[in-house]
């Protein structure tokens, strides 16, 4: 996932502007909170929220083997987490 760096926020930046932050969700989706400079939190705008729980209501809908079927589409490069189809059920409920 490449990440702007005008997604970014500090915790503090969150805290004092809120207004700006929330605008720049809306602008980019979503934005990254950082703690310590480390990621802390995500605001994400209301279409983005919407968009994505889509795609969780329908995970949330297949069986075992329609979500491994998922799995193996998704592209194998770059760092990701791997996770059992068991972790995935419990994230999404």
């Amino acid at each position: 996932m490449n990440i702007s760096a005008e997604a970014i926020v500090s915790n503090s930046e969150m805290i004092k502007n809120y207004k700006a932050c929330r605008e720049k969700a809306e602008n980019f989706g979503k934005v990254f909170v950082l703690k310590n400079n480390q990621p802390d939190a995500v605001l994400f705008s209301v279409s983005e929220y919407e968009r994505i729980s889509v795609f969780i209501e329908y995970m949330e809908s297949l069986e075992d083997e329609d979500i491994a079927k998922v799995l193996a589409t998704l592209p194998g490069i770059g760092k990701r987490r791997e996770y059992s189809i068991e972790r995935l059920k419990s994230d999404l409920k």
